[in-house]
């Protein structure tokens, strides 16, 4: 079937059902970001393959809502449908919610999956809706009733994460949720979110592609923790290992009845932007339900020395594959066939010879020209290019390795750029470079700092239509909250210990896409009679290609750090590469 037939499908059950509107969003079970196959229905059923977006359908249109990352790869991909793309946050483009409101008459019935809609998102409809008598249904998964051939489950085995790498135990992470818990009056606490899970239990999975997590819930009272997981998935290490720390484990979806049997006036700690409909309906109704963030996730930012000691060893390793790459990329281009697709496996091959990789930490961007104005570009067969020695490359890459998870993005210079190019590559770096020299009072979140690397962008009247960084995960997911840089308001104070990519961008649809990235470290810098001020520590370590950089735009400062960072990159990643690999080092941290 394509898209249309798709869709007629689903409306024939949607009338069978009674339903004037469908709702189908980008989650799983878990609100997560990137799910496994099984539950992908918005893309089966739109066509679209980004990670952010929702789909609604009524009896007559349907529209698509995603956000600035993917305006251009939407539009292409809804080609042919009839589905509408409403850019999400641009001017008089309304939400979903408000969409609904206006479309729908009273007494209409809108349905939508319960087990991964969290229960955030109805009450904001809800309140959207206000007095309008629509009535919400959670109990449909009309896609499944279409999707032939649906993927199952995944069974693949786990394997403890060991505690040298951790640097914490089962006992000693549990011990840091229940005082939190303690502090809030919580009897138990919901955990729902897969790579919190992984972390608490030191457990690692292959659920889902690039993100080392298994499909699990928790539960976690004063004197008991339980993990819901299908036990198909656990090796004899693993129950040892979970035995040992007194776990209690369930069959996956026995956690519904689990929760209905909480005793009378106990308090249960839950996130609604993370606990299912269907989940959150299923607490009886005698508990009280304390709503928060959650607390694994809020801990877990903040990386203990060991992880820091590690993650600082695994850049190093992930510089040199990049250095690698960079150099046989540079020898390369114009002497053998090279495309977006080859490129990205070559860089992946270089990355696996690294002591401890799994797995790339997402699907490497490796985008040629105008295919990196699309921030999330994936090359495909049929689309890819292949690189000449001109131009500009976007390759945005990471990998998950047992002692961390690194992101970076270089945009490399092929041969002659046009002077556009160059002024655009310098602009962001002066970006990058503002946001890396901060110096900033303890309290700040990153919503106060990302003006800092839009300034130069902004001075000339160009925006990038996403944040300027994220949270970075420890053998997890490499977006991982609560930090992060951000217009749109983040409450997250940036602590001691947290990990944030510093990622400024242009993107000129149609011509090309420019965007640095490394990761920071958040550490103390002095304490005053003013306060305690905080700093950055670049963590990432490879070179900004000097060919795109206008030195006649670089203040004095600028040019510091540059060269500062570059000897830093040199001394650090020289040790680990061979005589050729050295000399082009040299040649590419060479001083302005």
């Amino acid at each position: 079937m394509n898209i249309n037939d798709k869709l007629k499908k689903l409306r024939e059950h949607m009338i069978i059902s009674g339903l004037d509107a469908y709702i189908v969003p980008s989650y799983d079970a878990h609100q997560s970001e990137y799910v496994h196959d099984h539950w992908k229905s918005r893309t089966w059923l739109s066509g679209f393959t980004g990670s952010a977006g929702t789909l609604v359908i009524t009896l007559k249109e349907s529209g698509l809502w995603t956000d600035g990352r993917y305006f251009i790869q939407a539009e292409n991909e809804l080609k042919g449908s009839e589905i509408k793309l409403f850019k999400m946050r641009e001017p008089g483009v309304p939400s979903y919610k408000e969409w609904l409101k206006d479309n729908l008459t009273a007494n209409c019935k809108i349905g939508f999956d319960g087990k991964v809609m969290p229960i955030s998102d109805i009450k904001d409809l809800k309140n959207t809706l206000n007095n309008h008598t629509i009535n919400l249904e959670g109990s449909y998964d009309i896609v499944d009733l279409i999707w032939t051939n649906r993927p199952s489950l995944p069974l693949d085995k786990i394997f403890v994460h060991p505690k040298k790498f951790a640097g914490k135990d089962i006992n000693e992470k549990l011990s840091l949720v229940r005082r939190e818990m303690s502090n809030l009056k919580a009897d138990y606490y919901l955990l729902t979110t897969l790579d919190d899970i992984a972390w608490l239990f030191n457990i690692r999975g292959n659920d889902v592609k690039n993100n080392p997590v298994a499909i699990s819930y928790s539960l976690i009272s004063k004197d008991e923790i339980y993990l819901f997981i299908d036990k198909e998935k656990l090796t004899t290490d693993v129950v040892e290992e979970l035995t040992y720390f007194h776990v209690k484990i369930e069959d996956y979806n026995s956690i519904y009845n689990s929760i209905t049997k909480i005793p009378s006036n106990n308090s249960i700690l839950v996130d609604a932007a993370k606990t299912s409909f269907n989940l959150y309906n299923s607490i009886p109704c005698h508990c009280k339900i304390i709503k928060g963030q959650n607390l694994v996730q809020n801990i877990k930012a903040i990386k203990n020395t060991i992880e820091i000691e590690h993650i600082k060893n695994c850049h190093i390793k992930d510089g040199v594959a990049m250095v690698k790459f960079l150099y046989w990329l540079k020898s390369n281009i114009g002497k053998e066939t090279i495309t977006e697709i080859s490129a990205s496996n070559k860089l992946e091959a270089f990355r696996n010879e690294q002591l401890h990789f799994i797995t790339p930490s997402f699907d490497t961007i490796a985008a040629y020209k105008d295919h990196a104005a699309m921030m999330h570009y994936k090359a495909t067969e049929d689309n890819q290019y292949t690189l000449e020695n001109k131009s500009l490359f976007l390759v945005d890459s990471g990998g998950q390795y047992l002692d961390g998870t690194t992101d970076i993005t270089r945009t490399i210079v092929l041969g002659e750029i046009t002077p556009e190019e160059k002024h655009h590559f310098t602009l962001v770096l002066k970006g990058h470079i503002a946001l890396s020299k901060a110096k900033f009072l303890h309290g700040v979140t990153g919503t106060n700092l990302d003006v800092l690397a839009r300034l130069p962008i902004w001075s000339e009247g160009i925006d990038y239509k996403c944040g300027t960084g994220h949270g970075v995960g420890y053998c997890l997911s490499v977006h991982e909250a609560p930090q992060r840089f951000s217009i749109n308001y983040n409450e997250a104070v940036l602590e001691e210990g947290m990990i944030i990519t510093n990622e400024p961008g242009i993107y000129i649809e149609g011509k090309h896409g420019i965007r640095t990235e490394n990761e920071l470290l958040i550490i103390q810098d002095e304490v005053t009679d003013f306060g305690t001020f905080m700093r950055f520590e670049t963590i990432t370590y490879c070179p900004i290609d000097l060919q795109g950089v206008d030195v006649t735009i670089l203040t004095p400062e600028e040019k510091q750090w540059l060269n500062d960072y570059h000897k830093k990159v040199y001394t650090l990643l020289y040790p680990h590469l061979n005589t050729d690999e050295k000399l082009w080092l040299k040649e590419a941290t060479s001083e302005i």
